[in-house]
C-alpha cells in the first residue's frame, strides 16, 4: 500500500495519520489507536448568528459563505490525532431525496424534506433530476472548495440516504410503516425507485474528487484512498427485523458491494437490533455506534454490545465523552477502535494522544 502525501499545510503528519486508519479498518494497531477531536454530527450544533440573508435557505446556498467560513475555522484550528480538515458540502441528510423531486425546508442547523407521496400513482414523480437546484449546489459547494482547497483541507461528498430512507422521507414515517403491513409491493416498488440514481450519483462525486487528486470521505471525516461509503437506515430503529430483511437489508447489501470501504452507521439501540445480520456482510469493514443521550449514557452500559461487534471481525467507531475515557480504555481493547472525543483544548488533546500510546 503506497500512503501518498497530500501535503497539507495543516496536517504534517498526514501519512502517518493514514496508516492509522487502515490498520484500523483491518482490526489491528500500530502505536495507538486513532482518535479524532470532535464529536457525532458537532456541525449541527453550531447556531450561526449571522443575519445577513432574508431566508435561512439563502444562507445555505450561499456558497462563498459557506466554504470561507470554513476556510477561516481551518486557519484558527490545529488538527491532532486522526482530526483532518476536511469541507463536507451540506445541505441536509435528505438531499438525495431532494435531487429525487423532493422540497427541502431549512432551519438553523439541518433541512428536511417534506413527503409527498400519497400512493401509487405518484411513483412517477420520484427520478433524478440533474437539473435540480439541490443537486447543482452540491456540486457548486464542491467545485469552489476544490478551487479554495490549495493544500490547506481535503473536499468530501455530501450526505448520502437511498433506499428505505429515502423512501420514508418521501412518503412519511408512520405511512411508511404502515404500509409495510398493508401494502408491501408498493413499498418495494417505492424503495427501488429511492435506489436506483444512487450509485451513478456517487460515481460523479467520486470522479470529481479523483480528478483533483482528493481521497474519498464524507461527514464522518475518516479518509481513504480509495471509494468509501457510510451505509445507515435510520428506520429501522422504528421496524421488526421481518422489515428490515425484506426492505432494508437488499439494498445495503447492494450499496457496500460497490465501494472498496464501508463504515455503517448504528444510530442507537433501536437499528442495534439488526446488527446481526450487517454483521454478516463481509463488505462492511466498521461500525459506527451511535449511542444516543439521556438513558442511552453511558458508554459504559454497552460495552458487552461493543465487544460483541468487536468479536465479530469488525472496526468500530466510537463517540465518547472525556469522562468516560479513562473506564472504557480500562475494559477494551485498543484492536479495531476509532475514537471521537469533543475535546478542543489542544494541551488535553496531547494528554489524551499520550494515553492512548499507553492503552494495550
Amino acid at each position: 500500500m503506497v500512503f501518498r502525501d497530500l501535503e497539507l499545510e495543516t496536517k504534517s503528519d498526514f501519512v502517518e495519520c493514514m496508516k492509522r486508519i487502515y490498520a484500523w479498518y483491518d482490526g489491528e494497531i500500530l502505536d495507538r489507536a486513532p482518535v479524532r477531536f470532535s464529536a457525532h454530527n458537532e456541525a449541527y450544533g453550531i447556531i450561526d448568528e449571522n443575519k445577513k440573508w432574508k431566508t435561512l435557505k439563502e444562507r445555505w446556498f450561499d456558497t462563498e459563505y459557506q466554504v470561507e467560513s470554513f476556510v477561516r475555522r481551518v486557519e484558527n484550528n490545529v488538527f491532532q490525532g486522526e482530526t483532518f480538515p476536511i469541507f463536507f458540502p451540506n445541505i441536509g441528510p435528505n438531499f438525495f431525496g431532494a435531487s429525487l423531486g423532493g422540497e427541502l425546508e431549512f432551519g438553523e442547523v439541518t433541512s428536511w424534506m417534506e413527503a409527498c407521496v400519497d400512493g401509487e400513482e405518484d411513483l412517477g414523480k420520484i427520478y433524478f433530476r440533474p437539473e435540480s437546484e439541490y443537486y447543482r449546489k452540491i456540486l457548486e459547494l464542491m467545485d469552489y472548495a476544490l478551487e479554495r482547497c490549495e493544500h490547506r483541507f481535503m473536499v468530501a461528498y455530501t450526505d448520502m440516504h437511498p433506499s428505505l430512507d429515502c423512501a420514508c422521507a418521501f412518503r412519511g414515517t408512520g405511512e411508511i410503516c404502515m404500509d409495510m403491513y398493508d401494502e408491501a409491493e408498493f413499498v418495494d416498488r417505492l424503495v427501488e425507485k429511492c435506489f436506483e440514481p444512487f450509485l451513478p450519483m456517487m460515481d460523479v462525486f467520486h470522479k470529481r474528487l479523483e480528478s483533483k487528486g482528493q481521497l474519498y470521505s464524507t461527514w464522518m471525516e475518516i479518509p481513504f484512498y480509495d471509494t468509501m461509503h457510510i451505509p445507515s437506515c435510520d428506520l429501522g430503529a422504528m421496524i421488526s427485523p421481518e422489515f428490515f430483511n425484506r426492505f432494508a437489508l437488499p439494498y445495503i447489501k447492494e450499496e457496500v458491494k460497490h465501494f472498496r470501504y464501508n463504515i455503517f452507521h448504528l444510530d442507537g439501540k433501536g437499528v442495534a437490533k439488526h446488527v446481526d445480520e450487517l454483521l454478516k456482510l463481509p463488505e462492511i469493514g466498521a461500525i459506527q455506534w451511535v449511542q444516543g443521550v439521556g438513558n442511552d449514557r453511558p458508554i459504559m452500559q454497552w460495552i458487552d454490545f461493543i465487544k460483541k461487534i468487536q468479536a465479530a471481525g469488525k472496526s468500530l467507531v466510537i463517540d465518547l465523552q472525556v469522562d468516560e475515557l479513562e473506564p472504557f480504555l480500562d475494559c477494551m481493547s485498543p484492536k479495531g477502535i476509532y475514537l471521537c472525543v469533543p475535546e478542543k483544548d489542544p494541551e488535553n488533546q496531547k494528554k489524551i494522544i499520550d494515553r492512548l500510546l499507553r492503552w494495550k
